[in-house]
Protein backbone atom coordinates (compact mmCIF):
# COMPACT_ATOMS: atom_id res chain seq x y z
CA UNK A 1 0.00 0.00 0.00
CA UNK A 2 1.10 3.10 -1.09
CA UNK A 3 0.65 6.60 1.59
CA UNK A 4 1.87 10.01 0.51
CA UNK A 5 2.29 13.19 2.47
CA UNK A 6 -0.75 14.61 3.48
CA UNK A 7 -0.90 18.54 1.99
CA UNK A 8 -3.78 19.44 4.75
CA UNK A 9 -4.28 19.16 8.72
CA UNK A 10 -5.84 16.69 10.40
CA UNK A 11 -8.85 17.82 12.18
CA UNK A 12 -12.45 16.65 13.36
CA UNK A 13 -13.88 14.00 16.07
CA UNK A 14 -13.02 10.38 15.74
CA UNK A 15 -14.32 7.09 17.28
CA UNK A 16 -11.46 4.61 17.46
CA UNK A 17 -13.01 0.79 17.96
CA UNK A 18 -13.28 -0.87 21.14
CA UNK A 19 -10.86 -2.09 23.47
CA UNK A 20 -8.95 -5.37 22.21
CA UNK A 21 -7.45 -6.26 25.95
CA UNK A 22 -10.86 -5.79 26.70
CA UNK A 23 -12.75 -6.96 24.29
CA UNK A 24 -10.60 -10.63 24.81
CA UNK A 25 -11.08 -10.84 28.73
CA UNK A 26 -14.92 -10.10 27.82
CA UNK A 27 -15.11 -13.23 26.02
CA UNK A 28 -13.77 -15.77 28.01
CA UNK A 29 -15.22 -14.30 31.63
CA UNK A 30 -18.30 -14.39 29.60
CA UNK A 31 -17.97 -18.09 28.62
CA UNK A 32 -17.21 -19.57 31.49
CA UNK A 33 -19.85 -17.57 33.71
CA UNK A 34 -23.22 -18.59 34.71
CA UNK A 35 -25.75 -17.13 31.94
CA UNK A 36 -26.31 -14.37 29.71
CA UNK A 37 -23.43 -11.85 29.08
CA UNK A 38 -23.78 -9.12 26.51
CA UNK A 39 -20.85 -7.25 25.21
CA UNK A 40 -21.53 -3.68 23.37
CA UNK A 41 -18.63 -2.36 20.74
CA UNK A 42 -16.79 -5.69 20.87
CA UNK A 43 -13.73 -5.26 18.85
CA UNK A 44 -14.09 -7.07 15.00
CA UNK A 45 -10.16 -7.67 14.80
CA UNK A 46 -9.17 -10.65 14.02
CA UNK A 47 -7.57 -11.78 16.77
CA UNK A 48 -10.59 -10.75 19.08
CA UNK A 49 -12.45 -13.01 16.63
CA UNK A 50 -10.06 -15.61 16.96
CA UNK A 51 -10.93 -15.66 20.96
CA UNK A 52 -14.43 -16.02 19.82
CA UNK A 53 -14.20 -19.14 17.06
CA UNK A 54 -12.53 -20.96 20.15
CA UNK A 55 -14.83 -20.96 22.65
CA UNK A 56 -17.05 -21.75 19.86
CA UNK A 57 -14.99 -24.71 19.48
CA UNK A 58 -15.39 -25.25 23.24
CA UNK A 59 -19.35 -25.33 23.24
CA UNK A 60 -20.43 -22.16 23.96
CA UNK A 61 -23.06 -20.23 22.30
CA UNK A 62 -21.82 -16.89 21.05
CA UNK A 63 -23.68 -14.52 18.87
CA UNK A 64 -21.89 -11.75 17.05
CA UNK A 65 -24.01 -8.69 14.91
CA UNK A 66 -21.83 -6.31 13.51
CA UNK A 67 -22.24 -2.83 13.43
CA UNK A 68 -23.02 -1.01 9.73
CA UNK A 69 -19.23 0.17 10.36
CA UNK A 70 -17.66 -3.20 10.82
CA UNK A 71 -14.77 -2.40 13.77
CA UNK A 72 -17.41 -3.01 16.40
CA UNK A 73 -20.06 -4.95 17.53
CA UNK A 74 -22.75 -6.43 19.83
CA UNK A 75 -21.85 -10.03 21.44
CA UNK A 76 -24.20 -12.19 23.62
CA UNK A 77 -22.27 -14.96 25.52
CA UNK A 78 -24.67 -18.31 26.93
CA UNK A 79 -22.23 -19.22 29.30
CA UNK A 80 -21.96 -22.14 30.90
CA UNK A 81 -19.72 -21.66 34.33
CA UNK A 82 -16.19 -22.89 35.30
CA UNK A 83 -16.69 -26.31 34.32
CA UNK A 84 -19.06 -26.37 31.18
CA UNK A 85 -16.45 -26.17 28.26
CA UNK A 86 -16.73 -29.21 25.89
CA UNK A 87 -13.76 -31.04 24.44
CA UNK A 88 -13.10 -29.86 20.93
CA UNK A 89 -13.07 -31.97 17.95
CA UNK A 90 -9.70 -30.59 16.80
CA UNK A 91 -6.78 -28.36 17.62
CA UNK A 92 -7.65 -24.75 18.63
CA UNK A 93 -5.92 -22.33 16.47
CA UNK A 94 -5.43 -18.72 18.00
CA UNK A 95 -4.30 -17.40 14.93
CA UNK A 96 -1.88 -14.40 15.72
CA UNK A 97 -3.30 -13.73 19.02
CA UNK A 98 -0.26 -14.31 22.06
CA UNK A 99 -3.07 -12.77 24.46
CA UNK A 100 -5.19 -15.86 23.60
CA UNK A 101 -2.95 -18.23 23.60
CA UNK A 102 -1.69 -17.06 26.57
CA UNK A 103 -4.57 -16.20 28.85
CA UNK A 104 -6.60 -19.55 27.44
CA UNK A 105 -4.23 -21.80 28.69
CA UNK A 106 -4.77 -20.79 32.21
CA UNK A 107 -8.30 -21.28 31.86
CA UNK A 108 -8.29 -24.98 29.80
CA UNK A 109 -5.53 -26.04 32.20
CA UNK A 110 -8.39 -26.64 34.80
CA UNK A 111 -10.56 -28.94 32.47
CA UNK A 112 -10.76 -32.55 31.95
CA UNK A 113 -10.40 -32.79 28.52
CA UNK A 114 -7.10 -33.14 26.55
CA UNK A 115 -6.55 -30.07 23.98
CA UNK A 116 -3.74 -28.93 21.84
CA UNK A 117 -3.41 -25.20 20.93
CA UNK A 118 -1.38 -23.60 18.09
CA UNK A 119 -1.56 -20.71 16.04
CA UNK A 120 0.00 -18.82 13.02
CA UNK A 121 3.83 -19.07 11.97
CA UNK A 122 4.19 -15.85 14.32
CA UNK A 123 2.49 -17.05 16.97
CA UNK A 124 4.78 -20.63 16.97
CA UNK A 125 7.64 -18.65 17.41
CA UNK A 126 7.03 -16.59 20.36
CA UNK A 127 7.90 -18.07 24.03
CA UNK A 128 5.17 -19.55 25.96
CA UNK A 129 7.54 -20.59 28.74
CA UNK A 130 6.97 -17.52 30.44
CA UNK A 131 3.10 -19.08 31.03
CA UNK A 132 4.29 -22.95 31.02
CA UNK A 133 6.24 -22.40 34.08
CA UNK A 134 3.74 -20.81 36.71
CA UNK A 135 0.94 -23.63 34.98
CA UNK A 136 3.15 -26.03 36.42
CA UNK A 137 3.74 -24.89 39.43
CA UNK A 138 -0.25 -25.14 39.94
CA UNK A 139 -0.01 -28.68 38.51
CA UNK A 140 -0.91 -27.76 35.63
CA UNK A 141 -0.48 -30.55 32.34
CA UNK A 142 1.35 -28.40 29.98
CA UNK A 143 3.99 -29.33 27.53
CA UNK A 144 5.32 -27.51 24.22
CA UNK A 145 4.62 -30.05 21.21
CA UNK A 146 8.24 -29.38 20.25
CA UNK A 147 9.53 -29.42 23.30
CA UNK A 148 11.24 -25.76 22.53
CA UNK A 149 8.63 -23.46 24.76
CA UNK A 150 6.51 -22.52 21.93
CA UNK A 151 3.30 -23.76 20.74
CA UNK A 152 2.23 -25.98 19.56
CA UNK A 153 0.81 -26.21 23.34
CA UNK A 154 -0.07 -29.87 24.48
CA UNK A 155 -2.75 -29.46 27.61
CA UNK A 156 -4.14 -32.19 29.86
CA UNK A 157 -2.74 -34.81 27.73
CA UNK A 158 -1.53 -37.36 30.15
CA UNK A 159 -3.58 -40.82 30.45
CA UNK A 160 -4.14 -40.28 34.17
CA UNK A 161 -5.82 -36.76 33.64
CA UNK A 162 -9.00 -38.12 34.79
CA UNK A 163 -7.64 -39.35 38.84
CA UNK A 164 -5.85 -36.12 38.57
CA UNK A 165 -6.92 -34.26 41.78
CA UNK A 166 -4.75 -31.67 43.54
CA UNK A 167 -4.88 -30.63 47.07
CA UNK A 168 -4.08 -27.06 47.92
CA UNK A 169 -1.53 -26.40 50.79
CA UNK A 170 -3.00 -23.14 51.09
CA UNK A 171 -6.03 -21.58 52.76
CA UNK A 172 -9.18 -22.12 50.71
CA UNK A 173 -12.78 -20.58 50.52
CA UNK A 174 -15.92 -21.42 51.40
CA UNK A 175 -16.84 -21.86 47.75
CA UNK A 176 -13.75 -24.39 46.85
CA UNK A 177 -14.63 -28.15 45.01
CA UNK A 178 -12.77 -30.87 45.97
CA UNK A 179 -12.44 -31.77 42.74
CA UNK A 180 -9.91 -28.75 41.68
CA UNK A 181 -7.72 -29.67 39.40
CA UNK A 182 -4.85 -27.13 39.76
CA UNK A 183 -3.26 -25.99 43.02
CA UNK A 184 -2.95 -22.24 44.46
CA UNK A 185 0.44 -21.00 44.45
CA UNK A 186 1.81 -17.24 45.07
CA UNK A 187 4.24 -16.85 41.68
CA UNK A 188 6.48 -13.95 41.65
CA UNK A 189 6.30 -13.00 37.75
CA UNK A 190 10.29 -12.09 36.22
CA UNK A 191 8.81 -9.09 33.96
CA UNK A 192 5.64 -7.25 33.96
CA UNK A 193 3.50 -9.05 31.87
CA UNK A 194 -0.53 -8.76 31.93
CA UNK A 195 -0.32 -11.99 29.76
CA UNK A 196 1.34 -13.81 32.49
CA UNK A 197 -0.59 -12.36 35.64
CA UNK A 198 -4.09 -13.27 33.66
CA UNK A 199 -2.89 -16.36 32.81
CA UNK A 200 -2.20 -17.58 36.55
CA UNK A 201 -4.93 -15.43 37.93
CA UNK A 202 -7.48 -17.06 35.12
CA UNK A 203 -5.87 -20.89 36.11
CA UNK A 204 -6.31 -20.00 40.27
CA UNK A 205 -9.83 -19.54 38.97
CA UNK A 206 -9.73 -23.38 39.35
CA UNK A 207 -7.90 -23.93 42.27
CA UNK A 208 -8.46 -24.23 45.86
CA UNK A 209 -7.35 -21.32 47.74
CA UNK A 210 -5.57 -18.19 47.74
CA UNK A 211 -3.35 -17.43 43.99
CA UNK A 212 -1.16 -14.61 44.12
CA UNK A 213 0.96 -13.03 40.99
CA UNK A 214 3.46 -10.39 42.26
CA UNK A 215 5.45 -8.37 39.36
CA UNK A 216 8.50 -6.00 39.39
CA UNK A 217 5.80 -3.62 38.08
CA UNK A 218 2.03 -3.70 37.96
CA UNK A 219 1.29 -4.66 34.31
CA UNK A 220 -2.03 -3.66 33.08
CA UNK A 221 -5.06 -4.44 35.25
CA UNK A 222 -7.80 -5.23 32.98
CA UNK A 223 -8.66 -8.91 34.28
CA UNK A 224 -9.13 -7.66 37.97
CA UNK A 225 -11.32 -5.28 37.19
CA UNK A 226 -13.29 -7.47 35.04
CA UNK A 227 -13.26 -10.22 36.97
CA UNK A 228 -14.78 -8.04 39.78
CA UNK A 229 -17.14 -7.30 37.44
CA UNK A 230 -17.83 -10.85 37.28
CA UNK A 231 -18.70 -11.13 40.42
CA UNK A 232 -14.81 -12.05 41.91
CA UNK A 233 -13.14 -11.11 44.74
CA UNK A 234 -10.10 -10.35 43.76
CA UNK A 235 -7.38 -7.94 46.00
CA UNK A 236 -4.86 -5.67 44.30
CA UNK A 237 -2.36 -4.55 46.84
CA UNK A 238 1.41 -2.53 45.40
CA UNK A 239 2.18 -4.70 42.73
CA UNK A 240 0.38 -8.17 43.96
CA UNK A 241 -2.84 -9.37 42.82
CA UNK A 242 -4.62 -12.30 44.82
CA UNK A 243 -7.70 -14.41 44.21
CA UNK A 244 -10.06 -17.09 45.98
CA UNK A 245 -10.54 -20.19 43.47
CA UNK A 246 -13.91 -21.69 42.42
CA UNK A 247 -16.51 -18.37 42.64
CA UNK A 248 -19.08 -18.53 40.74
CA UNK A 249 -18.90 -15.90 38.30
CA UNK A 250 -22.45 -14.89 36.87
CA UNK A 251 -23.31 -12.98 33.61
CA UNK A 252 -22.67 -9.27 33.35
CA UNK A 253 -22.67 -6.43 31.08
CA UNK A 254 -20.23 -5.29 29.86
CA UNK A 255 -19.26 -2.06 27.47
CA UNK A 256 -15.80 -1.86 26.01
CA UNK A 257 -14.39 1.53 25.65
CA UNK A 258 -12.42 2.89 22.44
CA UNK A 259 -8.47 1.51 22.70
CA UNK A 260 -5.92 3.97 23.90
CA UNK A 261 -3.47 1.98 21.86
CA UNK A 262 -5.48 2.65 19.02
CA UNK A 263 -5.91 6.44 19.61
CA UNK A 264 -2.37 6.78 20.06
CA UNK A 265 -1.69 6.96 16.24
CA UNK A 266 -4.43 9.47 15.55
CA UNK A 267 -2.63 11.67 19.13
CA UNK A 268 0.53 11.45 17.14
CA UNK A 269 -0.75 12.64 13.68
CA UNK A 270 -2.57 15.12 15.50
CA UNK A 271 0.68 16.31 17.55
CA UNK A 272 2.66 16.23 14.23
CA UNK A 273 0.89 17.61 11.22
CA UNK A 274 0.82 21.26 11.41
CA UNK A 275 -2.62 22.93 12.58
CA UNK A 276 -3.90 19.55 13.11
CA UNK A 277 -6.76 19.12 16.23
CA UNK A 278 -8.44 16.22 16.82
CA UNK A 279 -11.03 14.43 19.44
CA UNK A 280 -10.78 11.07 20.01
CA UNK A 281 -14.02 9.96 21.74
CA UNK A 282 -14.65 7.94 24.79
CA UNK A 283 -11.24 5.98 24.88
CA UNK A 284 -10.06 3.87 27.44
CA UNK A 285 -7.49 5.85 29.96
CA UNK A 286 -6.85 2.91 33.00
CA UNK A 287 -4.00 4.26 34.71
CA UNK A 288 -2.22 1.05 33.73
CA UNK A 289 -2.52 1.92 30.36
CA UNK A 290 -1.97 5.57 29.67
CA UNK A 291 1.29 5.93 29.08
CA UNK A 292 1.05 7.53 26.13
CA UNK A 293 -0.54 10.05 27.37
CA UNK A 294 1.96 11.16 30.20
CA UNK A 295 4.93 10.06 27.34
CA UNK A 296 3.73 12.92 25.07
CA UNK A 297 2.66 15.81 27.54
CA UNK A 298 6.26 14.92 28.72
CA UNK A 299 7.18 16.07 25.65
CA UNK A 300 5.20 18.87 25.36
CA UNK A 301 2.37 17.79 23.71
CA UNK A 302 -1.60 19.89 23.78
CA UNK A 303 -3.42 17.13 25.14
CA UNK A 304 -6.85 16.95 27.20
CA UNK A 305 -9.24 14.83 28.89
CA UNK A 306 -12.67 15.61 28.83
CA UNK A 307 -15.94 13.93 30.17
CA UNK A 308 -14.00 11.53 32.14
CA UNK A 309 -16.17 9.17 33.36
CA UNK A 310 -16.48 5.64 35.02
CA UNK A 311 -17.04 2.59 32.56
CA UNK A 312 -17.83 -0.75 34.16
CA UNK A 313 -15.02 -0.24 36.22
CA UNK A 314 -13.02 1.23 33.46
CA UNK A 315 -12.21 4.92 33.24
CA UNK A 316 -12.71 6.72 29.95
CA UNK A 317 -12.73 10.17 28.73
CA UNK A 318 -12.02 12.21 24.97
CA UNK A 319 -9.26 12.80 24.25
CA UNK A 320 -8.47 16.49 22.73
CA UNK A 321 -4.63 16.82 20.66
CA UNK A 322 -3.38 20.00 19.08
CA UNK A 323 -0.40 20.12 16.71
CA UNK A 324 2.55 20.63 19.19
CA UNK A 325 6.07 21.61 19.22
CA UNK A 326 7.95 18.58 20.77
CA UNK A 327 11.20 17.79 22.71
CA UNK A 328 12.83 14.66 23.49
CA UNK A 329 12.82 12.77 26.62
CA UNK A 330 13.60 9.40 29.02
CA UNK A 331 11.35 6.73 28.61
CA UNK A 332 12.12 3.67 31.38
CA UNK A 333 11.18 2.04 34.54
CA UNK A 334 7.90 1.69 35.71
CA UNK A 335 5.95 3.41 32.92
CA UNK A 336 6.86 1.00 30.13
CA UNK A 337 4.72 -1.16 31.11
CA UNK A 338 1.74 1.33 30.61
CA UNK A 339 2.98 2.18 26.67
CA UNK A 340 4.82 -1.23 25.73
CA UNK A 341 2.15 -1.44 22.60
CA UNK A 342 3.37 2.37 21.64
CA UNK A 343 6.55 2.17 22.11
CA UNK A 344 6.85 2.16 18.01
CA UNK A 345 4.72 5.21 17.55
CA UNK A 346 6.24 7.04 20.59
CA UNK A 347 9.65 6.50 18.53
CA UNK A 348 7.76 8.11 15.14
CA UNK A 349 7.24 10.96 17.30
CA UNK A 350 10.28 11.51 18.51
CA UNK A 351 11.29 12.16 15.13
CA UNK A 352 10.03 14.94 14.92
CA UNK A 353 11.09 16.16 18.79
CA UNK A 354 14.02 18.34 19.14
CA UNK A 355 16.87 16.92 20.91
CA UNK A 356 17.31 13.21 21.67
CA UNK A 357 14.58 10.56 22.98
CA UNK A 358 16.35 7.84 24.54
CA UNK A 359 13.85 4.59 25.61
CA UNK A 360 15.25 1.52 28.30
CA UNK A 361 14.12 -1.03 29.91
CA UNK A 362 11.97 -2.51 27.08
CA UNK A 363 13.35 -5.57 25.82
CA UNK A 364 9.86 -6.91 25.73
CA UNK A 365 9.39 -5.45 22.47
CA UNK A 366 11.64 -7.89 20.96
CA UNK A 367 9.33 -10.76 21.45
CA UNK A 368 6.14 -9.25 20.68
CA UNK A 369 4.98 -10.24 16.72
CA UNK A 370 8.13 -8.69 15.48
CA UNK A 371 11.28 -7.95 17.35
CA UNK A 372 9.42 -4.21 17.28
CA UNK A 373 13.72 -2.39 18.54
CA UNK A 374 15.31 -3.76 15.28
CA UNK A 375 12.32 -3.40 12.89
CA UNK A 376 11.38 0.24 14.20
CA UNK A 377 15.24 0.85 13.73
CA UNK A 378 15.52 -0.51 9.99
CA UNK A 379 12.38 1.16 9.08
CA UNK A 380 12.83 4.67 10.44
CA UNK A 381 16.87 4.77 9.00
CA UNK A 382 15.50 3.93 5.83
CA UNK A 383 13.30 7.10 6.21
CA UNK A 384 16.18 9.26 7.09
CA UNK A 385 15.73 9.15 10.79
CA UNK A 386 18.97 9.04 13.26
CA UNK A 387 17.90 6.15 15.38
CA UNK A 388 20.27 3.49 17.19
CA UNK A 389 19.32 -0.07 18.78
CA UNK A 390 20.26 -0.60 22.24
CA UNK A 391 19.63 -3.78 24.32
CA UNK A 392 16.48 -2.47 25.24
CA UNK A 393 15.13 0.09 23.28
CA UNK A 394 16.54 2.60 21.49
CA UNK A 395 18.06 6.28 21.14
CA UNK A 396 16.27 8.59 18.60
CA UNK A 397 18.16 12.17 17.43
CA UNK A 398 15.09 14.38 16.39
CA UNK A 399 14.94 17.04 13.50
CA UNK A 400 15.64 15.29 10.41
CA UNK A 401 13.25 14.95 7.68
CA UNK A 402 11.68 12.00 6.72
CA UNK A 403 11.56 10.43 3.49
CA UNK A 404 9.48 8.07 1.76
CA UNK A 405 10.64 4.41 1.68
CA UNK A 406 9.56 1.04 1.41
CA UNK A 407 8.63 -0.37 4.85
CA UNK A 408 8.95 -3.89 5.69
CA UNK A 409 6.16 -4.59 8.25
CA UNK A 410 6.44 -7.63 9.50
CA UNK A 411 3.20 -8.15 9.19
CA UNK A 412 2.74 -6.57 12.70
CA UNK A 413 0.00 -4.19 13.18
CA UNK A 414 1.13 -2.09 15.06
CA UNK A 415 4.23 -1.28 12.85
CA UNK A 416 2.11 -0.64 10.01
CA UNK A 417 0.30 1.90 11.31
CA UNK A 418 2.98 3.57 12.75
CA UNK A 419 5.03 4.10 9.58
CA UNK A 420 1.22 5.19 7.76
CA UNK A 421 1.39 7.82 10.86
CA UNK A 422 5.09 8.55 9.94
CA UNK A 423 3.90 8.83 5.99
CA UNK A 424 1.91 12.15 6.68
CA UNK A 425 5.17 13.89 7.29
CA UNK A 426 7.67 11.91 4.98
CA UNK A 427 8.15 13.68 1.89
CA UNK A 428 7.75 11.09 -1.54
CA UNK A 429 5.58 7.83 -1.16
CA UNK A 430 5.68 5.35 1.25
CA UNK A 431 5.28 1.97 0.48
CA UNK A 432 4.20 -0.53 3.31
CA UNK A 433 4.34 -3.91 2.82
CA UNK A 434 1.65 -6.40 4.17
CA UNK A 435 -0.31 -3.14 5.04
CA UNK A 436 -3.31 -5.42 5.92
CA UNK A 437 -2.28 -6.75 8.79
CA UNK A 438 -3.79 -3.40 10.48
CA UNK A 439 -6.74 -6.21 10.37
CA UNK A 440 -5.89 -7.76 13.43
CA UNK A 441 -6.65 -4.86 15.91
CA UNK A 442 -8.22 -2.13 13.18
CA UNK A 443 -9.33 -3.32 10.22
CA UNK A 444 -10.58 0.36 9.26
CA UNK A 445 -7.59 2.41 9.98
CA UNK A 446 -6.49 3.42 6.60
CA UNK A 447 -10.26 4.82 5.81
CA UNK A 448 -10.01 6.39 9.13
CA UNK A 449 -6.78 8.17 8.46
CA UNK A 450 -8.04 8.94 5.07
CA UNK A 451 -10.97 10.91 6.41
CA UNK A 452 -9.31 13.32 8.35
CA UNK A 453 -6.49 13.24 6.13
Amino acid sequence: MIFHKTLTSLKGEITVPGDKSISHRAVMLGSIANGSTEITNFLQGADCLSTIGIFRQLGIEIINAPSSTGSSSSVIIQGKGLYGLSKPDEALDVGNSGTTMRLISGILSGQSFPVTLSGDESIRKRPMGRIMTPLKMMGADIESELANDCAPLLINLKENLNNRIIQSATLSSDNSRKNSRLRATHYISPVASAQIKSCVLLAGLYADGNTSVTEPVLSRDHTERMLREFGVDVLSKDNTTTLIGNPTLEGSRIQVPGDISSAAYFIAGGLIVPSSELVIKNVGINPTRDGIIKVCQQMGANIDLDNVIDNGGEPVADIVVKHSQLHGTIIEGSIIPTLIDEIPIIAVLACFAKGDTIIKDAAELKVKESNRIDVMVGNLSKMGADITATEDGMIIRGGRPLHGAVIESKSDHRIAMSFAIASLMAEGDTEIKNADCVDISYPQFYEELQKLS
